[in-house]
């Protein structure tokens, strides 16, 4: 899918220690700056695979590697829905201000749009521009579980999956 931008400093914590590795000067017998931050990496890495794993997904030969704030994905999802909605766990994450999505699904499917969550959004208002109709706000919602688990609980900066429309004759924005 490539390159996905999502708004750094927003989103769920990993918990793997201090948000940002130690800087500290390298003195003899201790680690330099860049291997505390590669070791820092790595955690970060080792903690989003813990929760794309938690959150049920399965994915074939699943890697993440992190490089600063980008995350890059690989492995084989079992759809085009599961690969989107891991590119939006993980970039939901604090500290994750890009994506890199490697993964590859054994059969294409219509891709999804992602929409960034904007001060004042409700599932409804982005229905409404997408759709047509603020009552499917429940479509938007299901198609993003289990990452939300309440359609009132949505706030700006994430990014949301905006499933394909069904019916050719709808709005558009």
């Amino acid at each position: 899918m490539g390159l996905f931008s999502f708004a750094k400093n927003v989103g769920r914590k990993l918990g793997v220690g201090d948000d940002e590795p130690q800087k500290a000067a390298a003195t003899p017998g201790q680690p330099t700056a860049q291997q505390v931050q590669d070791l820092h990496e790595r955690r970060r890495a080792a903690a989003l695979v813990k929760v794309v794993d938690q959150m049920g997904f399965k994915v074939d030969d699943f890697s993440v590697r992190v490089d600063g704030d980008k995350a890059v994905l690989k492995g084989k999802p079992g759809s085009q829905e599961e690969r989107e909605k891991i590119v939006l766990l993980v970039g939901n994450h604090e500290g994750i201000g890009n994506v890199d999505d490697q993964m590859q699904v054994a059969r294409a499917e219509a891709q999804a749009q992602f929409y960034t969550v904007e001060k004042g959004d409700t599932l409804s208002k982005i229905a409404k521009q997408h759709y047509g109709d603020a009552n499917a706000y429940m479509r938007i919602f299901e198609a993003n579980r289990p990452l939300l688990k309440d359609p009132d609980e949505i706030y700006p900066g994430q990014v949301l999956r905006i499933p394909v429309q069904a019916t050719a004759g709808a709005a558009r924005a």
